[in-house]
C-alpha cells in the first residue's frame, strides 16, 4: 500500500498562488502547445471527481476550420444579441470587452456531460441528475488549474447559443454542452480578473456569500 503524500506548508502556499493565478485568458499567441502537453492536460482534468463515478464528460478537440468558423460565427451572433441588452455606458464598456480568444487561440476545445452515461450505474443521480452536469464542471476547472500550472491559458466561452453547438460538432443530441474553452499560451498574465481590471465588475468579500444555520 502507497503512502499517501505530506501536503506542506509550501505545498499549500503554491496551490493559493495557483487559485489566485488562475484567470479566464482571452489573448493567445499563436504558437501551438508542446507536444503532447494538451493530451497530458486532459489527462489530468480527468482525474476530476463525478457522481457515482460516471466520468460524465466528453472532450471534443476542434480542429476543422469550418467547424471552429461555425462555432466563431455563432459567438459573434450571440454576442451582437448581449450587447443589445445593454443600454449607456454599460453598452459601451461591453463592446470594449474582449470576450473570446476564438480566432487566436490554438486549441479549441468542447466539453459535454453525457446526460444518460451507463457508467456509474445511475449511482447518486437519482433524486439530483443535475450533479451529472455538476460532474463535468468539476472536469473543466480541474483541466484549467492543471492548465495555469503549465504555463498555458485557458479561456471559456459561454456567450454562445448551445442548441446549434452538437450540430456543428457532429455531436450526440443528449450530450448537453458545459464549456466551449480556448486553450494556448497567453500574451500576458494578471493576477486580478480582466473584468475588474477594466471596471466592469469587482470582487466581492466571500462574507456576502457565507451563511451560517
Amino acid at each position: 500500500m502507497t503512502a499517501p503524500p505530506v501536503f506542506d506548508a509550501a505545498f499549500r502556499a503554491q496551490f493559493e498562488t495557483l487559485l489566485r493565478w488562475r484567470r479566464d485568458v482571452r489573448r493567445f499567441r499563436a504558437e501551438p502547445l508542446a507536444e503532447g502537453l494538451l493530451d497530458e492536460l486532459l489527462l489530468l482534468g480527468d482525474l476530476a471527481p463525478s457522481v457515482g463515478n460516471s466520468q460524465p464528460w466528453r472532450f471534443v478537440t476542434v480542429d476543422e476550420p469550418a467547424r471552429r468558423a461555425a462555432v466563431i460565427a455563432n459567438f459573434e451572433r450571440a454576442n451582437a444579441e448581449a450587447l443589445a441588452d445593454y443600454a449607456g455606458e454599460r453598452a459601451a464598456l461591453y463592446a470594449r470587452l474582449k470576450l473570446s480568444g476564438l480566432r487566436e487561440a490554438p486549441v479549441h476545445l468542447a466539453v459535454f456531460a453525457d446526460l444518460h452515461p451507463q457508467q456509474g450505474a445511475g449511482l447518486g443521480r437519482r433524486t439530483m441528475p443535475e450533479t451529472i452536469e455538476h460532474s463535468a464542471t468539476t472536469a473543466v476547472h480541474t483541466l484549467w488549474l492543471a492548465a495555469r500550472a503549465h504555463g498555458v491559458g485557458l479561456g471559456w466561452v459561454s456567450i454562445l447559443d448551445p442548441d446549434t453547438i452538437n450540430a456543428d460538432l457532429d455531436c450526440p443530441a443528449d450530450w448537453h454542452l458545459i464549456a466551449y474553452l480556448c486553450i494556448g499560451y497567453p500574451v500576458e498574465e494578471h493576477e486580478d480578473a480582466e473584468l475588474a481590471r477594466l471596471g466592469w465588475q469587482a470582487r466581492s468579500p466571500l462574507s456576502e456569500r457565507l451563511f451560517r444555520r
